[in-house]
């Protein structure tokens, strides 16, 4: 089976509009939730947001790309430049049909609904001759192939909150079944907005907590719903063959993943198959629950999930559950919904990277349901050979990975 390394990878998220700025912020504990900035939230009860702060996609992007173009674009596009940059890649020297990109972005609502509006308004000749191109589910995959010139494999996914993870195990995939020997893996999400957190606010997923630095707080006894959040993340799958021939960076092997469906319920989770999950994904990776050095938690701040999670990390690992750090890094950023899993997965790469395992921040009071290891408030030195990855999506559409060290073999 060929084995597929980590090359290169990008950000832009709430705490760093670059890799740099995202780990130091990550591993410092820096919180990137504040007050709604993006529209009047007077009038909701969701009053905090993790947003992306000032972010000139001119810089990145030629003028006329940027008008034709939507936030999901503007927020992927420098992180996408980044990574292929980090990694060395210059595509103009490989097979063009061996490159691929598998994304994963969500529907800007904003957008739709303003087309609507001037439907209503101005009649149907004057609406947006892009509108469909704008708000296509595969935008990003289209966009980063014109932009790289890549022919290979491409494809979008949705998962909703498993996605971006989702999208790696499928480009991990393509790889090792010979389809491509380099995968551009890009999530971007723009989602958050005036009917996004009205409709979560209605169905009580959102924390209405006022405080930002109370409102996110995963695993603790007092947590009360998720933050929203909004970011991109991009990273660079190669084979190991590959990437030892043109003498890549290699910051990681992704070395399994795993998925299941829950089958149970809309909203509420299912310890059982998230469980089952993990086990596949560690399985997957040639490992045993024995391996696992360190656990990158889905830890979304809500009642259920963190419960449910903890739960199934004691049905994987048994007693060793207590002994394994769990962190959980949307504390910090919010739950960047279909790119949280890939900006998350980010983080697993550079733990690994610099042996540093970031903090659960904001973490206060210990919940009897939630008694593990959670690296609360402070981060934590220590090598990491293998770490799995929780990505579980609302209704029960599950994704871990597993990523290792790199050695060569």
């Amino acid at each position: 089976m060929q084995r597929v390394v980590v090359t290169g990878v990008g950000t832009v998220c709430p705490i760093g509009l670059n890799i740099e700025e995202y780990w130091g912020n990550l591993t410092a504990g820096k919180s990137g939730v504040g007050l709604i900035r993006k529209f009047d939230a007077t009038d909701y009860p969701v009053k905090v947001a993790a947003e992306v702060k000032d972010l000139d996609p001119g810089k990145y992007m030629e003028p006329k790309t940027v008008e034709r173009t939507t936030r999901t674009i503007h927020l992927v596009v420098p992180a996408a430049k980044e990574a292929v940059a980090s990694a060395g890649l210059d595509i103009a020297q490989e097979q063009p049909e061996r490159v691929g990109i598998v994304s994963a972005n969500l529907q800007e609502n904003r957008y739709v609904a303003q087309g609507f509006d001037t439907l209503a308004k101005r009649g149907p000749r004057r609406v947006d001759p892009l509108f469909f191109t704008k708000g296509a589910p595969s935008i990003v995959s289209l966009q980063l192939g014109m932009l790289f010139g890549a022919q290979g494999p491409s494809t979008s996914v949705n998962s909703l909150c498993a996605s971006g993870a989702d999208a790696i195990g499928c480009a991990l995939n393509f790889i090792r079944l010979g389809y491509a020997d380099v995968m551009i893996v890009a999530t971007s999400d723009a989602s958050l907005d005036e009917m996004t957190i009205a409709a979560l606010s209605v169905i009580g997923a959102l924390s209405r907590e006022p405080d930002p630095d109370k409102a996110c707080r995963p695993f603790d006894l007092n947590r009360s719903g998720f933050v929203y959040g909004e970011g991109s993340g991009v990273m660079i799958l190669e084979s190991y063959a590959h990437a030892m021939k043109r003498g890549a960076p290699i910051l990681a092997e992704l070395a399994g993943a795993g998925w299941t469906f829950d089958a149970y319920d809309t909203t509420a989770p299912q310890p059982d198959t998230e469980a089952m999950a993990m086990r596949i994904a560690i399985r997957n990776a040639g490992l045993g629950p024995e391996d696992i050095d360190c656990i990158n938690a889905h830890g979304t701040s809500t009642r259920l999930n963190d419960a449910s999670e903890t739960k199934a990390i004691k049905m994987v690992f048994g007693e060793r559950a207590y002994r394994i750090p769990v962190s959980a890094n949307k504390s910090m950023f919010g739950h960047m919904l279909s790119a949280g899993g890939m900006v998350e997965s980010i983080g697993v790469v550079m733990s690994i990277s610099h042996g540093i395992i970031p903090p659960t921040i904001h973490y206060e009071t210990p919940d009897p349901e939630c008694d593990l290891d959670y690296v609360p408030n402070v981060a934590r030195r220590v090598q990491v050979n293998a770490c799995l990855k929780n990505s579980f999506g609302l209704g029960g559409q599950n994704c871990c990975l597993v990523f290792k060290k790199f050695e060569e073999a």
